[in-house]
């Protein structure tokens, strides 16, 4: 995920939110079928997977109890983690930014008999009244992929009810030192940490895909100033049995440092 700077095809640079949600929706819209293709089957039809690492909500209880309760989920791609919920007996809606993954929602809805309820829409101007959410989730989805990432936990704060949880998952941000390689290279420092510009990809200087970087800091930072009280980071191990590779997630790499990030807290 790191580059140099310059006009090529990968490069790290400034992008503001007109460009970011441009380059999100159409990345996901372009890419949507490619990536449930190859990580529906790990991701489950209807299960709830934090990250590449495999922990499962069901193991983690991150966000119990959810029977009755109303849920948010931010950035849900095809729906798998809001689809479980709602076999927990949860009240969920799944939003995104990319049609094309909501329809894929709605092929799987349909092989399941099920109907979770999605929306398409932008995760700075969730489309939700005040304070009538009771839990907001999001497994990689939405957070890394905008610009002002702060506003989004204005947004949670402003949804959520008084006393409701809320919980994300992000790539770890020890990870944006090191290449996004699988293997050996990507256990080498190449940049800085506290180097926040975001990796781009790009076609003639337009953004096509960008994930922002945040340090740890800056997370907690975003989280306390909506007035969110923050109550657990979870840095998930990974497990010996796990033999899968997710990109640049692997046992190797996984073994020496983490590569997944949730932050988990409640609005007071």
């Amino acid at each position: 995920m790191n580059a140099s700077p310059g006009q090529g095809p990968v490069t790290r640079r400034h992008v503001d939110s007109a460009e970011s949600t441009h380059a999100a929706r159409q990345h996901w819209d372009d890419s949507a079928d490619e990536y449930q293709h190859d990580h529906g089957r790990f991701l489950g039809d209807a299960d709830f997977c934090w990250g590449p690492e495999g922990l499962r909500e069901s193991q983690a209880q991150l966000l119990a109890p959810v029977h009755g309760r109303r849920v948010l989920e931010i950035g849900g791609g095809a729906a798998q983690c809001s689809r479980w919920l709602l076999a927990q007996g949860a009240r969920p809606l799944a939003l995104d930014i990319s049609m094309r993954q909501l329809q894929h929602s709605r092929r799987i809805d349909h092989a399941h008999g099920v109907h979770v309820p999605v929306t398409q829409a932008d995760a700075t101007a969730l489309p939700i009244a005040d304070s009538c959410i009771d839990i907001v989730c999001s497994a990689f989805g939405a957070i890394p992929f905008v610009a002002d990432s702060a506003a989004v936990m204005r947004e949670i704060a402003r949804v959520l009810r008084p006393g409701g949880r809320f919980a994300f998952s992000v790539t770890h941000p020890v990870r944006w030192m090191f290449l996004d390689d699988e293997g050996d290279p990507g256990l080498h420092v190449v940049a800085s940490y506290f180097d926040r510009r975001p990796y781009v990809e790009q076609t003639e200087g337009v953004a096509t895909y960008m994930e922002q970087h945040r340090t740890l800091g800056d997370r907690v930072r975003e989280i306390v100033a909506a007035d969110l009280i923050l109550d657990d980071v979870v840095e998930p191990t990974w497990p010996e049995e796990h033999l899968q590779t997710w990109g640049g997630w692997s046992a190797l790499r996984g073994e020496l440092m983490p590569g997944t990030a949730i932050f988990v807290g409640h609005l007071a």
